[in-house]
């Protein structure tokens, strides 16, 4: 679906275009053409490979999508992918957002999400001086707005663990908190595979040999990757703390299951105690002093109290019961 087509000048928006047009704006000087498509069909895609001849591979990648962020280099041309990743009920719903970069066109092909861009048409329109740049600072608008939804995804992460973190040592929670762990784990794990290969492909366009659409953007695209390495680093810390606190929540477990070992055997020397009196007692050998005895059976019920107690003191005393 087309979500609009306009042509840029200096900096400054000519008028909305159709499609059929864009080869014919891309032949005035100074001029750039800025696209944008949401899940488009391979119709769409074909259609504007005819108008801006991008090269076949890159269609393909756009097409079929679900692909790595990744920053392809196609003559004076990029195609760029980039994660979308969104936060939603407490689920993480990841999308994507293919870009085709030329010297004087931007597409962007938006699949599988629901927030748009037109924030960022609106933000380049109302600084032209840096639209002037032309299609090389539309693409580092594109890709800081799609860096800039990270944090709150990453804000959300650390509010989540924090959470867990407070319920570590509250009795009986522990195999909840570690399910809870994974869940968080496999989300930071999402976030991860959008963030770090993308901080490895910005790399390309601020140093070394820079592609040529984004030479006069390049201290613009190494502020991006300085926000996706402090994204990175804070994935890494979470990851850790995720790892420390799944530890912990085993150890919890361990100590759970040795108190209510230890309570066991002490009510199991209990009974043994009683056991053993009673068994002694109940062999019947005629030359038994106590078998005969009046008082023989409520002195045994005594002694066995008695020992029985002084043992139940001892076992409370260290903790045991």
């Amino acid at each position: 679906m087309l979500i609009n087509c306009v042509a840029y000048q200096e900096g400054k928006k000519l008028k909305d275009i159709l499609i059929e047009e864009i080869s014919d704006y891309l032949a005035i000087p100074d001029c750039f053409v800025w696209v944008a498509l949401q899940d488009a069909e391979l119709a769409e895609l074909e259609k504007m490979r005819e108008e801006f001849d991008f090269h076949t591979l890159a269609v393909e990648d756009a097409w079929h999508s679900h692909q790595r962020p990744k920053i392809d280099e196609y003559g004076d041309s990029i195609f760029a992918v980039m994660k979308l990743v969104e936060i939603e009920s407490d689920e993480l719903i990841v999308g994507e957002v293919d870009v085709f970069v030329g010297p004087n066109y931007v597409l962007s092909v938006r699949n599988h999400s629901r927030a748009g861009f037109l924030g960022v048409r609106e933000r380049c329109e109302h600084e032209p001086h840096l639209l002037k740049q032309g299609s090389g600072f539309v693409f580092y608008a594109l890709m800081d707005a799609v860096v800039d939804r990270y944090f709150p995804v990453l804000d959300e992460l650390e509010t989540e663990l924090e959470n867990i973190e407070e319920q570590i040592f509250i009795k009986g929670a522990a195999r909840s908190n570690i399910e809870r762990l994974y869940a968080l784990k496999r989300k930071v794990m999402v976030l991860k595979h959008a963030t770090a290969p993308l901080m490895e492909a910005t790399g390309k366009l601020h140093r070394g040999r820079v592609p040529i659409v984004c030479t006069n953007s390049q201290e613009y695209f190494r502020d991006v990757y300085d926000h996706l390495t402090h994204i990175n680093l804070s994935i890494d810390r979470i990851r850790d703390t995720i790892g420390t606190a799944i530890q912990v929540n085993l150890s919890m477990v361990t100590i759970e299951e040795s108190e209510v070992t230890k309570r066991l055997a002490a009510w199991a020397g209990l009974f043994a105690v009683a056991t053993a009196f009673a068994g002694i007692w109940g062999m019947n050998f005629e030359v038994m002093p106590e078998l005969r005895w009046r008082y023989g059976y409520p002195s045994a019920l005594v002694v066995i109290t008695l020992v029985c107690s002084l043992l139940y003191r001892r076992f409370k005393k260290a903790g045991w019961l």
